[in-house]
C-alpha cells in the first residue's frame, strides 16, 4: 500500500448531499442486494478484475493499478477480494462463491508474478486473502499460495527496531526509506496463525507469536495502536481504524491459540479504543479516500470474528448501527461512498472510487439485520475532531476535552467543520458546542441544510476554560447537515476551539 496520508480536507460531496436519497434499510436481503449493486457497476467480467471508479475511467488522483489505473491496483483488489468473501460467508451466495476464483484468476493474469511488488503489506494482504479463500472452498491451490507469499514476506523479518517485517522488500535496514508498521505485522500474525492451523507446521505459529510479541510491545498503548516506525527508531501516530482492526485480528488469533484473556482483552480494548475516538455519534468515521476510503471494513471485519469466534456479542449493536447508516446513505444505484453517515453522491455527478464503495458492501454483510428500518441516531455526540473539516486543525494541547482533541486555528474565510447529523424525527433540536475563546467574543456562520445564521461565541477566561453555546435550530428527519464555518461576510473574526457538538431534544 502506497501510504495516504492522513486526509482532513473540504467535503468532496458538497453539491451532492442534499441530494434526496432513496429508502434503504438493513434487511436480510439487503446484503445480496448491494454486492449485486456493486458489481453491476465495478466489475468487469472480461478482465475479472474490479474498476478504480464507478465511471470507469482513469482519474489522475489515483492513477495505480493495471491499464494506468482503470482497474484497481494490488492492494484495493486483495481488499475487494475480502470483501467479496465476506458476502459469501455471511450469503452463501453462490455468485459470490464463483467471484472468488474469478477475482484470483484477474489477479495472476495481471500479476503473474507476486514478487512484482515493493510493498509486503500488500503482498501480505493476499496471503491473508488466499488462507481465507482456502478455508471457504478447501482448494489446496489457495493454501499453498498463502504459504509462498508468507514466506517471501517473513524474510524481511529482522531485529532492527527489536524485530517485526520491514513494510517494503526494499530498502531493508533504511529507516529513512522504509519502516516497520502494524499494517505489515499485524496482517502477517493473522496469516501465519491460520496457515499453522492449515499445516500443523508449529513454526508459523512460532514465526506468528513471535511477531505478535514485538507488536504488542511496541505498537499498543493502552487500546491505542501506534502506526509505524522510522529513522532511528521514531514511532509515528496516526490514528486509523486499519490498525486497530488489523491489531484486534492479529491479538484475537494469539488467543484462540493460546487461551490467554490478557490477549483477547487487548483485542476487546483496542476495538473499544476505535469505539470511543474513531466514530462520529457512533459510526466510524470518514478517513479520507484512496486507500483510507476502505479502512473501517478493516475494523468491523475483525470486530465480526471477535463476535464469532470470541463471543464478543457486545458489539453486535454497533455493527448493525454501523451497516443501517451505511444502507440508509446507498444512493439510487445502490452504492456507498466515504462517510457511512452522510448520502453518497449519485453517479452521475460523482465517479465514486470501488474501494470504498465496497466497505458499505462489506459492512452489511458482516452485521446482522434487527429489523430496525429507520435512521441511526447513535450517541448524538458529533467530535470536532472526527468531522469532515476544511482548513482546521486537530489540537490537543489543552486538557477538559473530550476523545482525542478539539480543533483550532480556523480564522481563514471558509473554514470550519460539517457535521452529518441522523435523528429519527423531524423537530426543534438543540445545538450544543463545547467550546473555548480565549481570544475574545468569535463570531462563525452556522448552516443547517443551506440555512445560515450567525453564531457567536462569548469569550472564555481561558483556553482551557470550556463552555457551552447552545443554539435551537430545526431538523428534518434522517439526514442533515450542519457546517460550521468562518464568514468574513458575517463578521467571522478571533479564535476558537472547538471540543464537540452535542445534539440535544
Amino acid at each position: 500500500m502506497k501510504r495516504s496520508l492522513p486526509i482532513l480536507g473540504a467535503t468532496l460531496l458538497a453539491a451532492a448531499l442534499l441530494v434526496p436519497q432513496p429508502a434503504h434499510a438493513l434487511t436480510a436481503a439487503e446484503p445480496e442486494t448491494a454486492f449485486d449493486d456493486f458489481v453491476d457497476v465495478f466489475w468487469d467480467d472480461s478482465a475479472n478484475y474490479f474498476f478504480t471508479y464507478s465511471d470507469h475511467q482513469i482519474h489522475p488522483e489515483h492513477a495505480h493499478g493495471p491499464q494506468g489505473g482503470l482497474y484497481t491496483d494490488y492492494w484495493w483488489e486483495a481488499q475487494l477480494w475480502e470483501t467479496v468473501m465476506d458476502v459469501y460467508e455471511r450469503t452463501g451466495s453462490t455468485d459470490a462463491r464463483q467471484m472468488i476464483d474469478d477475482i484470483y484468476d484477474g489477479f495472476q493474469t495481471q500479476y503473474p508474478d507476486f514478487r512484482d511488488n515493493d510493498w509486503n503489506d500488500d503482498i501480505g494482504w493476499w496471503a491473508r486473502g488466499a488462507i481465507r479463500a482456502y478455508e471457504l472452498t478447501g482448494d489446496v491451490e489457495y493454501r499453498d499460495d498463502a504459504i509462498e507469499m508468507f514466506d517471501f514476506i517473513a524474510q524481511y523479518a529482522d531485529t532492527i527496531y527489536g524485530g517485526g517485517i520491514w513494510w517494503k522488500n526494499v530498502d531493508i535496514g533504511d529507516g529513512e526509506r522504509n519502516e516497520k508498521n502494524v499494517a505489515t505485522n499485524a496482517t502477517a500474525v493473522y496469516t501465519a496463525m491460520r496457515i499453522y492451523a492449515a499445516t500443523g507446521d508449529v513454526s508459523y505459529r512460532d514465526q506468528a507469536r513471535s511477531i505478535f510479541s514485538w507488536l504488542d510491545a511496541n505498537f499498543y498503548v493502552s487500546g491505542k495502536l501506534r502506526d509505524h516506525i522510522e529513522g532511528t527508531g521514531q514511532f509515528v501516530d496516526w490514528d486509523w481504524t486499519y490498525n486497530q482492526g488489523n491489531y484486534a485480528g492479529a491479538a484475537l488469533e494469539m488467543y484462540l491459540d493460546s487461551g490467554d484473556p490478557a490477549e483477547l482483552s487487548r483485542a476487546v480494548a483496542a476495538v473499544d479504543w476505535a469505539v470511543a475516538n474513531l466514530t462520529s455519534s457512533g459510526t466510524f468515521l470518514f478517513e479520507g479516500v484512496d486507500d483510507t476510503g476502505g479502512f473501517k471494513a478493516i475494523l468491523t471485519r475483525n470486530i465480526r470474528a471477535l463476535i464469532d469466534e470470541a463471543g464478543q456479542t457486545q458489539y453486535e449493536q454497533l455493527l448493525t448501527d454501523n451497516a443501517t447508516q451505511a444502507a440508509n446513505h446507498l444512493n439510487s444505484a445502490g452504492i456507498g461512498a466515504y462517510d457511512w453517515t452522510a448520502p453518497a453522491p449519485e453517479l452521475g455527478t460523482t465517479a465514486i472510487q470501488s474501494l470504498a464503495a465496497a466497505a458499505s458492501v462489506a459492512v452489511m454483510s458482516q452485521a446482522t439485520p434487527d429489523g430496525y428500518t429507520g435512521p441511526v441516531e447513535g450517541t448524538r455526540v458529533y467530535e470536532a475532531e472526527n468531522t469532515e473539516r476544511s482548513g482546521v486543525i486537530s489540537e490537543s494541547g489543552q486538557s477538559g476535552y473530550s476523545g482525542r482533541g478539539y480543533i483550532g486555528g480556523w480564522i481563514g474565510d471558509g473554514t470550519g467543520a460539517t457535521f452529518h447529523v441522523n435523528v429519527a424525527s423531524a423537530g426543534t433540536y438543540e445545538l450544543q458546542f463545547h467550546y473555548a475563546a480565549a481570544a475574545g467574543v468569535a463570531s462563525r456562520a452556522l448552516t443547517v441544510n443551506g440555512a445560515t445564521t450567525p453564531l457567536s461565541f462569548p469569550a472564555t477566561s481561558g483556553w482551557g476554560d470550556w463552555q457551552t453555546r447552545a443554539v435551537t435550530v430545526s431538523l428534518d428527519e434522517g439526514y442533515n447537515r450542519v457546517d460550521l464555518r468562518v464568514d468574513s461576510a458575517a463578521g467571522g473574526a478571533n479564535y476558537v476551539n472547538l471540543d464537540r457538538m452535542t445534539v440535544a431534544d
